[in-house]
């Protein structure tokens, strides 16, 4: 399981790693204002999708389908088929309609500006297709237990757009924006090159053709297959993109308040986003196929085994960072993007978003690791109504705090939303599996660890900083 874990962190940090630079010359050349605005509404309506697809919902759902399929060819063929289909429709539909959806995602602003961003949104919407090719060849790898590819080629998409952003400098702002978008969309297909590559080599791509070849000729056997994917497939979608829809949602929020309070959520979020992928998300990806199938083979005492593991390593991590992005928030700011054309003002205004964002780290990184239980036990609709009545929750307390705090009232709302998610979780998984899994050592051992961190960080910020 850890070494599983330890590739998929090691790809996930890279990447953003690569990611972190890609911001930096980001907030270097566009800053925090109207332009750097226009290209975070642009590319967040399709990273929600990918971040959906990508990181939980669809191999949540498929692998589990697909393990119990006794017609694996055919079936992963029918599955990937529709959904190209209905992803191809509606990325022709953003394009013909862009307008419309500019008036959605950046409601909140002028007409001007939502003309700018309208064809922006179209161009970047078209990396949704890129990335769904990615996602369905990352599921079938998963199952091969092969997860070195899917973690390292998002490192693509940032080395993509970071050459976009060397080849825009000396531009004027829009036309680095649209620079970024080329490259988000060359990122894409060169994710797609390096899946395409490790499936040839493992012959997924030969089973997939005999597939296609079934499909063509209607064969029906699998028709069961896709229903039950079908069937738990948009729960899935809904009990895992809480997160994801909650960040869409406060970057929706976020137009109505003054220029550049997108921009701050949306730096803010990227350093929150980073130990919840590289530890959260990779255990997760890592744990689930062998969760999924201990629980279909009734080993669900080897399950919870596994996921008591991963419980204490996500916990003493995830509380680390959490402790540390809250009291040093203005220094890792400023360390991060303070140059160019993001100020000192800029920093003051994004360091408490991330404190804020931070507090919902841990609670948001431990739901999904407890969600894999559900989903393992085809619990998706289960998942999906707490996902629905944690988004009705954050969009309430998102929109009285954003009225006191601004934007670190909306990065709040989302914290608390992420409490409120962990609570719900537990409760389906049950609170008697839960208390067994935190009453030993380590429960106290993490508190005596919380509780050092934090005297440590703040004499460091008290006494060492202030006399730098």
């Amino acid at each position: 399981m850890f070494k599983s874990i330890f590739t998929n962190s090691t790809g996930i940090l890279t990447s953003r790693v690569l990611g972190f630079i890609r911001d930096m010359l980001t907030a270097n050349i566009l800053g925090a204002g109207v332009y750097s605005d226009i290209f975070f509404i642009a590319f967040k309506l399709p990273n929600l999708f990918r971040n959906i697809f990508a990181e939980g919902a669809f191999s949540q759902s498929f692998i589990p389908s697909y393990a119990a399929s006794s017609h694996k060819p055919l079936f992963s063929a029918s599955v990937f088929a529709r959904l190209m289909l209905w992803i191809l429709i509606l990325s022709a539909f953003v394009t013909i309609f862009q307008g419309l959806f500019a008036e959605i995602t950046a409601f909140g602003y002028s007409d001007e500006i939502k003309k700018l961003a309208a064809p922006v949104i179209a161009i970047n919407f078209y990396y949704l297709d890129l990335i769904f090719i990615v996602t369905f060849l990352g599921a079938l790898l998963q199952y091969k237990k092969h997860f070195a590819t899917t973690a390292f080629s998002t490192a693509l998409l940032n080395v993509a757009m970071i050459t976009a952003l060397f080849i825009a400098q000396g531009m004027g702002k829009l036309e680095a924006v649209y620079a970024l978008s080329f490259g988000v969309l060359a990122g894409g297909a060169l994710q797609v090159a390096v899946h395409v590559y490790a499936a040839k080599n493992r012959n997924i791509l030969k089973g997939l053709y005999i597939g296609f070849v079934k499909l063509f000729r209607k064969d029906k056997s699998a028709v069961e297959d896709t229903k039950r994917f079908n069937k738990s497939f948009i729960p899935s979608i809904a009990g895992n993109s809480t997160s994801q829809i909650s960040a869409f949602v406060d970057m929706w929020l976020a137009t109505f308040l003054a220029s550049g309070a997108i921009s701050y959520l949306y730096y803010a979020n990227r350093i929150f986003q980073l130990p919840l992928a590289v530890f959260a998300i990779a255990t997760s990806m890592a744990l689930f196929p062998s969760v999924a199938k201990a629980i279909n083979r009734g080993e669900d005492d080897a399950a919870l085994a596994q996921l008591t593991k991963a419980f204490w390593f996500l916990a003493f991590l995830l509380s680390s960072f959490a402790i540390g992005g809250i009291i040093l928030s203005n220094e890792v700011i400023s360390l991060i993007y303070e140059r160019g054309e993001f100020r000192t003002a800029d920093t003051s205004n994004t360091a408490p978003v991330l404190a804020m964002y931070m507090i919902g780290l841990i609670p948001f990184g431990l739901s999904r690791l407890f969600s894999l239980w559900l989903y393992s036990k085809h619990q998706q609709l289960k998942a999906a109504k707490i996902s629905a009545f944690s988004l009705i929750c954050n969009a309430v307390m998102s929109v009285i705090f954003m009225k006191f705090f601004g934007a670190a009232g909306i990065a709040l709302s989302g914290s608390i939303t992420g409490v409120i998610l962990f609570s719900l979780t537990i409760k389906t998984f049950g609170f008697d599996k839960f208390l067994s899994i935190i009453k030993n050592r380590f429960a106290i051992l993490l508190v005596l660890w919380m509780g050092f961190e934090t005297l440590i960080l703040v004499i460091f910020k008290e006494y060492v900083l202030a006399h730098i």
